[in-house]
């Protein structure tokens, strides 16, 4: 069973393709600049990677594209476009609609076109994409795997905010959170790992990259994650504020003469890491700046490190204990420094590294030192492996 997996954004477009048979990747790439003449393909298949230049007016343009390339005799996997028999896309927003993924028809596109508001950056490129492929391979059944839908089982105390109930009843304002699949794989991974069963444990799950989330997961279920109504919520992150006082908001309109969307667009693509630092938001950047001798970038640093700590700290409160705590994503994988730094303020709980284990790469790994009585992991996240299996359990 052969599975696509689309990501839309709105001027490009990632896609893995899937023998879940074996759950083996055949073929994976990126499509960059769409909506212009100098569109670009990076494809994968294997260790051998192939670059395209080719006009991508639109997303439909860009998915006709990598269909040809999956069927070319030379860089495709594939000899008949009816070997793959499902499309899965991963969609940001799924507000209230959806706490699981689901088969898309008119009503789902609805209901993702009705969270445009929530997710103006995403959902409406997410859409276009499913669109997109309706129109490339009429008939094939597309799947929607949602950010949001492992964060429905998050209790009122956790997802409410203390605004008037009218505004939550009217206009949906509650916290919903994000990266619901890398929280969902990099959990029961980790169950896998420890060789214990998932619905008996206590995790927490650090989703650190250039966006990032905290989530707490008891038995199973997310039951609290630091993003709220939109992905600026929780976590300093690499150009986003995470929390801040909401009352910055207007003093910020009134003494810099801006105006809402000014100041949410700054909040978003011009703070966390690279305001703070002033550099950039990429950590090797920051890190380098640091041993340069730069106070702003060891500020950065040492904000980042605190804040995740702190919501570990938060969670292991509100699931009243911990059993391990896993880093994953860009920054979670790679960074040894950043896991040191950030499990010497959890010796409290239990918390004890091994820091010849922690200086290791590349694989899902228990770095605990012995005698450490809350485990900390390290496990790649493979957010598309979860889309298609969703994928392939509706359409089975």
């Amino acid at each position: 069973m052969k599975i696509l997996v689309i990501n839309c954004g709105s001027s490009s477009l990632k896609y893995q393709l899937l023998n879940m048979d074996d759950e083996t990747l055949l073929a994976k790439g990126l499509c960059e600049r769409i909506g212009s003449d100098n569109g670009l393909l990076k494809h994968e298949r294997g260790v051998e990677e192939f670059t395209i230049d080719a006009p991508m007016p639109d997303h439909a343009a860009a998915i006709k594209i990598v269909l040809e390339v999956l069927l070319s005799k030379d860089r495709g996997v594939i000899s008949d476009i009816g070997e793959i028999v499902a499309v899965g896309h991963r969609v940001v927003h799924g507000g209230e609609f959806f706490s699981d993924s689901v088969l898309i028809d008119d009503k789902v596109e609805k209901a993702i076109e009705a969270c445009f508001d929530m997710a103006p950056l995403h959902n409406p490129p997410n859409l276009i994409g499913i669109r997109a492929c309706k129109q490339n391979m009429p008939g094939v059944p597309q799947v929607a795997v949602f950010d949001t839908a492992f964060h429905q089982t998050m209790p009122k105390k956790a997802y409410l905010y203390a605004l008037p109930h009218s505004l939550y009843e009217t206009h949906k304002i509650r916290k919903y959170g994000f990266h619901g699949t890398s929280h969902k794989y990099v959990s029961m991974k980790a169950a896998e790992v420890l060789g214990r069963p998932y619905s008996e444990l206590k995790i927490i799950t650090c989703h650190l990259g250039n966006g990032a989330s905290v989530c707490a997961i008891d038995r199973g279920h997310s039951v609290d994650t630091s993003m709220g109504f939109t992905p600026l919520e929780g976590l300093v992150m690499g150009t986003r504020t995470g929390d801040i006082d909401a009352a910055v908001v207007p003093y910020l309109m009134e003494k810099e003469k801006l105006s809402a969307s000014q100041v949410i667009d700054l909040f978003n693509k011009k703070s966390g890491m690279l305001g703070l630092s002033g550099i950039s938001n990429d950590f090797r950047d920051i890190l380098q700046a640091k041993q340069d001798g730069n106070t702003h970038a060891d500020d950065a640093l040492e904000i980042y490190f605190y804040r995740v700590a702190s919501y570990i700290g938060r969670y292991a409160a509100a699931m009243n204990g911990v059993d391990a705590i896993v880093f994953t994503a860009g920054l979670g994988e790679n960074s040894a420094l950043l896991r040191e730094k950030v499990c010497a303020y959890l010796g409290y709980l239990g918390v004890k590294i091994d820091p010849e284990k922690n200086a290791q790469r590349g694989k899902a790994m228990d770095f605990s030192a012995s005698g450490a009585t809350v485990r900390t992991m390290m496990i790649p996240t493979n957010e598309e492996l979860v889309i298609a299996r969703d994928t392939k359990t509706i359409v089975g």
